[in-house]
């Protein structure tokens, strides 16, 4: 959702410079055309020095006729889908997210972003001057949607029906989706700035080569994330609930468990490390599999707890906790392999086939893990769940930039891609009720008397 701004930002006041000495200034400019003002520069330099160069298809000397539009349209589709599956998924909860293992339509939102903001971060910083200025500017961005995202996620506002606000600061929620995606926005520049070599690019094997540390951090990444998972013992746990909704008395609930490698709801790591780290009354309070079989008589969507249901089937979880995270900034830095595609290859079919094999890959490594029991799991950020997300991410971006890019055809998209270069304004109005609660607070002599109950959102009081 802020994945556009982020990198919109990001080029606010970082200056380019090439060895010619000229100085391209990122301030109002989307990222793709700036890129291409970088490359003209750069280009025209080259040609000269080297006319064979000049002559392959593949090679990064020949500029693009026009910028990418199918960035944005990308960006604008996911988009659109996040508000269809946020207010459809109530009354169709088959779209809505799975609520433990399996894959769903809005599934596939966060990936999509992450996976975005990563292909933006290839374009914006192909060439840096002063890696320790772009370092300063990378982690003060971060620090300004951190703050944001806790602003709109952390509890402060009450949401739809409800016109007070405030938040104890001794149950605030510390993450959520703007500050998932600011830590992977982080980790990809840090990645893109500092981890990269001088290694010149003709082919998909010294593409690779030039930037193989970022390959590295992937797999880092990955085996924390794995032996975390499958390796932390998980001991018995227990958490507070009200006896009723109107009562303030506590009753304390106890959790067995005692296992490791579980990824069940009760017993996994990710929620253990999150229960240890920013404690259990710092989670999200409406956990996912709320919506399971053994926790609603409704399932998949959320209802009255069954006779005998789990003692676990209340307790917080964070479906944007810290372990689950860090198998997430994965998906942004594949994401920056794929925007490195865009810099090194102007060859339409070569970039289509640098992008198609390694996403048909990885939705053929994800679904071969979920069927040896890895499941394919959003909550946990599972392997296999960022495996087959990213490798349909990649192949859509590709169907996108063929229809978009190649053919041109823009008339039937030219609504997504205004969507996808304001999606975190939409993404703050619409996706975090900011727009409904501001409208809701005009009211006619009593407050369940506002507009949106007029348009039948929300519930009038009496």
């Amino acid at each position: 959702m802020a994945s556009y701004q982020l990198i919109k930002e990001g080029g606010g006041g970082l200056d380019m410079k090439g060895n010619n000495n000229c100085t391209v200034r990122i301030d109002d400019d989307d990222v793709e055309s700036v890129f291409q003002r970088i490359n003209q520069s750069s280009s025209s330099s080259s040609s000269s020095s080297s006319p064979s160069h000049r002559l392959r298809p593949k090679a990064s000397s020949t500029q693009p006729s026009s910028r990418l539009v199918s960035l944005d349209v990308f960006r604008g589709l996911t988009v659109v889908l996040m508000i269809i599956v946020d207010d459809a998924g109530g009354i169709l909860p088959s779209i809505n997210h799975s609520p433990w293992n399996g894959l769903t339509l809005a599934d596939f939102v966060m990936p999509f972003f992450l996976f975005m903001v990563g292909v933006s971060l290839g374009l914006v910083y192909k060439n840096m001057p002063c890696k320790a200025t772009a370092s300063k500017k990378a982690i003060f961005r971060t620090v300004k949607f951190l703050i944001l995202g806790v602003f709109l996620q952390g509890g402060y506002f009450h949401g739809i029906n409800n016109l007070t606000y405030g938040v104890d600061m001794g149950q605030i929620r510390w993450m959520g989706i703007l500050q998932r995606i600011a830590i992977a926005y982080l980790v990809g520049a840090m990645c893109e700035i500092w981890l990269r070599n001088d290694e010149k690019v003709g082919s998909g094997l010294s593409l690779f080569k030039k930037y193989q540390w970022h390959w590295v951090m992937v797999f880092m990444l990955t085996t924390v994330y794995l032996v975390l998972l499958y390796g932390l013992y998980v001991p018995d746990w227990s958490y507070q609930v009200p006896l009723s909704a109107s009562s303030e008395v506590q009753e304390l609930v106890k959790v067995k468990c005692g296992v490791r490698g579980n990824t069940g709801p009760a017993c996994n790591a990710a929620g253990m490390i999150d229960r240890v780290i920013l404690g259990i009354q710092h989670l999200y309070r409406k956990p996912i599999y709320a919506r399971t079989h053994q926790c609603s008589m409704n399932s998949p969507d959320y209802g009255p707890l069954p006779p005998n249901a789990p003692s676990w089937c209340q307790a917080p979880f964070d479906p944007e906790g810290l372990l689950s995270t860090v198998m997430a900034l994965a998906t942004c830095l594949i994401g920056v392999q794929y925007g490195h595609v865009i810099v090194h290859f102007k060859d339409h079919k070569y970039r289509l086939l640098q992008w198609l094999v390694p996403s048909s890959g990885f939705i053929i490594l994800g679904v071969l893990c979920n069927i040896f029991g890895m499941h394919i799991n959003k909550a946990l950020y599972s392997f296999s769940y960022m495996c087959v997300t990213t490798g349909v991410a990649g192949i859509l971006l590709a169907s996108i930039y063929l229809v978009v890019d190649v053919y041109g055809y823009r008339r039937f998209t030219m609504v997504l891609e205004w969507m996808g270069m304001n999606a975190l304004v939409i993404y703050v109005l619409v996706a975090c009720n900011i727009l409904p609660l501001i409208l809701q607070g005009f009211y006619w002599n009593h407050p369940g008397n506002n507009i949106l109950s007029l348009i039948g959102i929300g519930k009038k009081t009496h």
